[in-house]
């Protein structure tokens, strides 16, 4: 048995195509589907009082993470609960943090 490789031959053609160039101009259809602009300002989604309130409800959450900055005692060898543990720490912070989480779903939500 002999072995044979086979070659195929690629005969390639060339073509001269000319075509006229016709000059594309866009179209004047809009997004809308109308010619004309309008003039009518855009909705927001949430009205001037809805951002005032969640700007207020971010005032309380980081008043309330300031709030909670805190509790280092002045030498490494002394234990101090009064400072670690003080209310401003423990209650007034973290009550801060949850009103102005609630003020934010209050803001949301309101029409």
């Amino acid at each position: 048995m002999s072995n044979k490789t086979s070659k195929k031959k690629v005969v390639t053609t060339k073509k001269t195509v000319t075509t006229a160039r016709k000059k594309i101009t866009p179209t004047s259809r809009t997004r809308s589907g109308s010619s004309q602009k309008s003039s009518e300002p855009i909705a927001l989604t949430f009205s001037k009082q809805s951002y005032i309130w969640m700007g207020i409800g971010m005032a309380l959450v980081a008043l309330g993470l300031i709030m909670m900055i805190g509790g280092k005692m002045p030498s490494p060898d002394v234990w101090d609960e009064n400072i670690i543990y003080n209310p401003r720490i423990m209650v007034v912070g973290p009550i801060l943090i949850l009103a102005g989480l609630i003020v934010e779903i209050y803001a949301i939500f309101k029409k």
